[in-house]
């Protein structure tokens, strides 16, 4: 067909053609619509659109010889001509469009899967691929069973049901996938055509829920105060073992410190950006501690959620957890830890469903554990298990040297705290502190300058300022009118009161004292008698 075309937009704005052609322009300027919209502008005529509505014209103007019978046959071919530039425009917004969902989905954290009617995975974004930890050419046209094996979102996109923030897990093969799912379902012209799955990484969500929920401060190395050569050899070897994941075993009196050096293990470590999950195997009753180390199922007992609850080892996924008092586990609860140790996953209460976990373990004990598995009450196999890394916490009257460090750290920890200037402690009530054996510890220095900072007037504490219980023992050396036999008796009665704090004072407490000490049974009683101490 020999002729001029134009091509214009619906607001008869030039498109195509030399736009110094002032005829072409008039021509334009002269176009005429009817009342549907159809051009009248040229010879011959033909709308271009897209997704049905018109947004352009194509125009010819036919030489005179082509203005004969084969009219129609010219305008058919214009036709044919404007449907296929419809159809190329449509084609390339829909990858236009397709292009910026694709970029989109992929700027979203979570994994997000479109699903049609017959369970067809046609879309995944990137986080998707990295969750399912598969390339898309292996997700998309593959059947969601063929990813997540018993999904309740099967069930979920037979009947049309949409559900918020539930816990799945699945296995194939020797991949485990711990996701939150959300469900939408696609609305189309009767029915949904298909649904849209949107889901995370279980330990992100909880890491999430933990850096908003918890308010646990960091410790170093840098923050375990003193200089003794027994505190610099624990934190030399804790630092050592911190980049491994091996398991530690801290062993110490109450009071020593291990907490912090466990925190100290923890963020020198590389899960550092992971949660440091705490617990106290002493502090919790004994029927409350193994759902709240192994979570439970909806339903397990009464009283449980209907969503059930995950444990502190799922809460620690990715991180440490770190339990505190561990010869106070029951023997019944330290069989599953060491199940825990050995496959690193857990079974909930209630449950059958093994959950893997990828955690740090540090254990910590106040209590003589060799003498706890003579007596059968903490298993020989967890001991070791726990004890590839044995740390020990030297008690404070061992490495008396640090007192002075550890006093000023805390006057200027408590002046913050307690808004109150700086205090300084006088050489007498130094003295009493090099004197004193500390029974409590580092935690009961802390305590007894917090007592002194409240009794001070002045800047300077004194021996008037600290309490009885350290002050005393100072006062009856200093009068020292007390011959040697007094004064060992003294001693051994301080001895065997430490012990009997530290052990407690029942008929098999009293046996394990004996123990430690060296004595016979019918010898520590007969002390006990002789001194008489007073025994709860």
């Amino acid at each position: 067909m020999q002729a001029e075309i134009i091509v214009i937009d619906r607001d008869l704005n030039f498109l195509v053609g030399s736009e110094k052609d002032q005829s072409a322009k008039s021509k334009i300027e002269k176009a005429i619509f009817n009342s549907k919209g159809f051009c009248k502008l040229g010879d011959i005529s033909s709308p271009i659109s897209m997704e049905d509505e018109t947004i352009g014209w194509l125009v010819a103007y036919l030489n005179a010889s082509e203005k004969q019978p084969d009219y129609q046959q010219q305008q058919a071919y214009l036709n044919w001509v404007g449907r296929f530039l419809s159809k190329a425009l449509e084609s390339k917004l829909s990858i236009d469009k397709s292009e910026k969902l694709e970029n989109i989905l992929d700027a979203v954290h979570e994994g997000v899967m479109v699903i049609d009617r017959s369970s067809r995975i046609i879309c995944c974004n990137v986080k998707a691929e990295q969750l399912i930890k598969l390339p898309s050419t292996k997700i998309i046209g593959q059947s969601l069973a063929s990813i997540w094996p018993d999904s309740p979102s099967l069930e979920a996109i037979k009947n049309s049901l949409e559900y918020t923030e539930k816990e799945e897990i699945y296995q194939v093969g020797e991949r485990w996938m711990h996701f939150i799912v959300s469900i939408r379902l696609l609305s189309g012209a009767e029915d949904p055509e298909g649904v849209v799955i949107s889901f995370r990484d279980i330990s992100e969500a909880r890491r999430l829920i933990y850096n908003l929920s918890q308010s646990s401060p960091e410790y170093s190395f840098k923050d375990i105060i003193g200089n003794s050569p027994a505190i610099r050899k624990v934190n030399e070897q804790a630092l050592r073992v911190a980049k491994s994941n091996s398991t530690v075993l801290i062993t110490g009196e109450s009071g020593t410190g291990k907490e912090i050096l466990a925190r100290a293990i923890h963020f020198a470590s590389l899960r550092s950006r992971g949660p440091f999950i705490n617990i106290n195997c002493g502090a919790i009753p004994e029927n409350l501690l193994e759902s709240e180390l192994f979570g439970y199922v909806g339903g397990a007992f009464t009283g449980a959620l209907t969503e059930g609850k995950a444990g502190k080892f799922e809460l620690a996924d990715s991180g440490t957890i770190f339990l505190d008092e561990i010869g106070e586990m029951p023997l019944h609860l330290q069989v599953k830890l060491l199940h825990v140790l050995q496959n690193r996953e857990v079974e909930r209460v209630g449950g059958s469903q093994k959950i893997p976990v990828d955690i740090r373990i540090i254990a910590a004990s106040n209590r003589d554990l060799d003498i706890m598995m003579q007596e059968r009450k903490f298993r020989k196999d967890l001991y070791f298990r726990l004890g590839v890394i044995p740390l020990h916490v030297a008690p404070l009257r061992e490495r008396k040297e640090d007192i002075p460090q550890l006093t000023e750290f805390f006057l200027a920890k408590l002046a913050g705290r307690m808004n109150r200037p700086l205090m300084t402690v006088s050489s007498e009530v130094l003295e009493m502190f090099l004197s004193y054996h500390w029974p409590g510890n580092i935690r009961e220095l802390e305590n007894t300058l917090e007592y002194a900072v409240n009794m001070c007037n002045g800047n300077i504490l004194l021996p008037a300022n600290i309490p009885q219980r350290v002050s005393k023992p100072v006062q009856e050396q200093i009068a020292c009118n007390s011959n040697l036999k007094t004064l060992l008796e003294n001693y051994e009665q301080k001895i065997i009161e430490e012990h009997l704090k530290r052990f407690g004072s029942s008929p098999d407490d009293k046996n394990r004292i004996a123990k430690v000490l060296g004595v016979s049974r019918s010898t520590l009683y007969r002390r006990i008698a002789d001194l008489k101490l007073k025994v709860e």
